[in-house]
């Protein structure tokens, strides 16, 4: 129970997260459609190859799952974390793309938008609307459900594999960001106790978002704006204009002739 009622207050700290995805899900396959063809034909692969770089390719810091579920750290993941990990992309390829998203969603503070969360949706009712149909297809008997049970699971096979690839693609280009291939340096790898697991509190955005200057602090380091001309500003030898309070001029000027 204990555990349980952890995850559910962690699914809502995520809804208060600040950051965004670099790409949402309708934008990944022209943000990178090579890399989203490739996450749908070899998505096992694929999603082997974002945990090890969610990682930061440090495979010690390996848990099942993340550490997302009952399972997570009873596997012997540090005799093995490479078999283990290539066990779960294969074995529970829907739990591995899940997991690598809550991992960089709590490292990061990223949250989903309505738009991803309406996508994700809609694939997991298509998938329980088509299991139902199975059953009462296979309950009755009728050629008719039988038929529109099949149309609905290869709609559903469709939409989920389709889906993951896209959400595996928005890891990779939130991870090139991470790494710094959209900006002018990599980011450091975040030490051990900041790696996101379910019973550790929102990390800070390390090295996530430049840092903004301080109200009423110039923007950019740029010096304050000065009073023009500044105070002990020398006046120009010769000048032909009086200095103040000695206008009109004594004994000269048109009308002293």
């Amino acid at each position: 129970m204990a555990s349980s009622q952890a995850n559910l207050d962690k699914m809502q700290l995520r809804q208060s997260y600040r950051n965004l995805w670099h790409t949402d899900l309708m934008s990944t396959i022209q943000a990178d459609f090579p890399y989203c063809c490739l996450a749908l034909w070899c998505g096992p692969c694929v999603s082997y190859m974002l945990r090890k770089r969610a990682l930061y390719n440090d495979m010690s810091r390996y848990v099942c799952c993340a550490g997302y579920m009952p399972c997570s750290g009873r596997c012997g993941e540090s005799r093995c974390p490479e078999f283990c990990l290539a066990t779960e992309v294969f074995l529970c390829f829907g739990n591995s793309v899940a997991s690598t998203r809550f991992l960089l969603q709590d490292e990061f503070n990223i949250q989903t938008t309505q738009c991803d969360n309406c996508i994700i949706g809609f694939m997991f009712c298509l998938q329980q609307i088509a299991c139902i149909f199975s059953i009462v297809a296979a309950i009755v008997g009728s050629e008719e459900l039988s038929e529109a049970s099949q149309i609905l699971s290869c709609m559903s096979d469709m939409v989920y594999c389709s889906v993951c690839a896209c959400m595996q693609t928005q890891h990779k280009i939130e991870m090139d960001k991470r790494d710094g291939k959209f900006g002018p340096r990599p980011m450091a790898v975040p030490p051990m106790q900041q790696m996101s697991r379910i019973d550790q509190p929102i990390p800070p955005p390390v090295g996530y978002a430049p840092q903004q200057p301080a109200y009423g602090q110039p923007y950019g380091g740029y010096p304050p704006a000065q009073g023009y001309p500044p105070a002990g500003y020398p006046q120009a030898q010769g000048s032909a204009y009086p200095p103040p309070g000695s206008y009109p001029p004594q004994g000269g000027g048109y009308y002293g002739k």
